[in-house]
């Protein structure tokens, strides 16, 4: 069975930080493409950032530059969402997903780019 699991999430205080998981099972990442996003009450999923599958290309949203960094190490079939600086607008549930074979510098922070997701890590920043 093809599965992504977020973990990492939690209850953090205005300008700390906080690293997100994303770890495969059942398929390697290997030519994947992963977008991390996030939802918050009552809005729609919005992206966040992307890493291609080479780990040369990334993009993030306006909102998150210069304070989320997106990587990945293949040998451990994991992606991770590093954030710092947080903001209390950044609570939401953070969802990772990933795309196979779209060239190795691709990236996306469109949710219809993707077609496996995982099930969402609740962040809440908070004082």
């Amino acid at each position: 069975q093809l599965q992504l699991v977020e973990s990492g999430g939690g209850l953090v205080e205005p300008g700390g930080s906080l690293r997100l998981s994303c770890a495969a099972s059942g398929f390697s990442l290997d030519y994947h493409t992963i977008g991390w996003f996030r939802q918050a009450p009552g809005k729609e999923r919005e992206g966040v950032g992307c890493i291609s599958s080479s780990g040369s290309g990334t993009d993030y949203a306006d909102s998150v530059k210069g304070r989320f960094t997106a990587s990945r190490d293949n040998a451990k079939n994991t992606a991770y969402l590093q954030m710092d600086n947080l903001k209390p607008e950044d609570t939401a549930v953070y969802y990772c997903a990933a795309i196979l074979g779209r060239g190795y510098d691709y990236c996306s922070t469109s949710v219809w780019s993707y077609d496996n997701w995982g099930q969402g890590t609740q962040v809440t920043v908070s004082s």
